[in-house]
């Protein structure tokens, strides 16, 4: 199918939706008079830039007209001119109807709970699941965004055996949703008296944050544990049972909170981790469904993929799904990312345009 034909039948669409609009059957039922309006609005931006590329493409075919027509003269060197211009507003408006044309990710609005797990490699990989945690606070202190530690599990030597934390702010999940999978960090350990290069890893999990209206969670399936809030070694920070840890029996899912000294707070966090859960469970389901014939190879949420080398001894980075590789990983560690991040939504872009010319 080629892009006029698509856009053709978008349009089509469009003055189908004006004319339901306008229906008092349709207005008095306002769930579908909402929902009509939401896809009128979508639609609407993409029908005024192909009118535009429309109007734009007749104005190239008249300039060639007058120029077939014209020997010499001012005027030929006018419609010259003229066709020049309109040549390259009619392809920078192609591309950005292109761009309009790639179906949105849904959650990408969302805020995102971010999971760190230390994978391989024993108290190497907890230190740089720290090291992780570190980068994407900074990252997320740039875009002004806010970090928020729901629960975590601390290592003796240092870092994290587990952490998990929110981040708030404006399409977080569009673009922390690219860090999920396996991150592997090839470098000496401090403990490390031969200077032998280690290779440890630590597992993200980035997942889109679930609204009650999402999920509805039935209070009977639910068995409450609260106890006492523990810091590395095992040793106590809190002398009362403040920390909660929450298990919905249908699914098995096990979520806890201890970051609060309010047991109440730490519930409130816990059942916020616990529907997110439950929302990705459902939209997996859902993506395998529809995704099952698509070719984007780009992975936004196998965490059993590897995705990433971090090389420190060379100073380098390599992303293995667009093998892209970078020379400066101190500032990548300090959460200098947004390269990466830019390229993987890009690539993705790509595959998606793809997509649509071949249906």
């Amino acid at each position: 199918m080629n892009i006029e034909h698509k856009l053709d039948q978008l349009k089509s669409r469009y003055h189908e939706l004006n004319t339901a609009l306008s229906d008092p059957a349709v207005y008095s039922n306002q769930d579908k008079f909402k929902a009509l309006s939401k896809e009128h609005s979508d639609l609407k931006e993409i029908i005024i830039a192909y009118d535009e590329w429309l109007d734009v493409k007749t104005g190239i075919a008249e300039a060639k007209e007058l120029i077939e027509a014209e020997e010499a003269g001012e005027l030929l060197d006018m419609a010259k001119d003229e066709l020049k211009e309109l040549l390259h507003k009619s392809e920078e408006l192609e591309q950005s109807i292109k761009m309009m044309l790639i179906p949105k990710d849904e959650e990408d609005a969302r805020n995102a709970i971010v999971e760190i797990r230390a994978g391989t490699g024993g108290d190497e990989a907890a230190i740089f699941a720290g090291d992780l945690f570190n980068m994407y606070r900074r990252f997320a202190e740039g875009e002004g965004w806010k970090v928020e530690v729901m629960d975590l599990s601390e290592s003796a030597k240092g870092g994290f055996k587990e952490i998990s934390f929110m981040i708030r702010g404006t399409d977080i999940f569009a673009k922390m949703k690219w860090e999920s999978g396996v991150h592997r960090v090839q470098r000496v350990p401090e403990t490390e008296s031969q200077g032998r290069v280690h290779t440890s890893a630590a597992t993200v999990a980035v997942l889109p944050e679930a609204e009650e209206v999402d999920i509805h969670i039935n209070p009977a399936d639910l068995e409450f544990e609260a106890f006492r809030a523990t810091g590395a070694g095992g040793q106590h920070v809190n002398t009362t049972d403040s920390a909660v840890r929450i298990k919905h029996k249908p699914s098995g899912i096990v979520v806890g909170c201890q970051e609060e000294r309010s047991q109440h707070k730490n519930r409130e966090k816990a059942m916020v981790m616990l529907r997110t859960k439950l929302y990705e469970v459902e939209l997996e389901a859902k993506k395998a469904e529809r995704d099952s014939n698509r070719k984007d190879q780009v992975s936004t949420g196998d965490r059993s993929a590897k995705i990433r080398t971090y090389n420190f001894p060379q100073g380098r980075m390599t992303d293995h799904r667009i093998n892209y590789t970078i020379y400066n990983l101190d500032d990548f560690m300090k959460g200098d990312i947004s390269d990466v991040i830019e390229k993987l939504q890009m690539d993705s872009n790509l595959r998606k345009l793809r997509e649509i010319a071949e249906v």
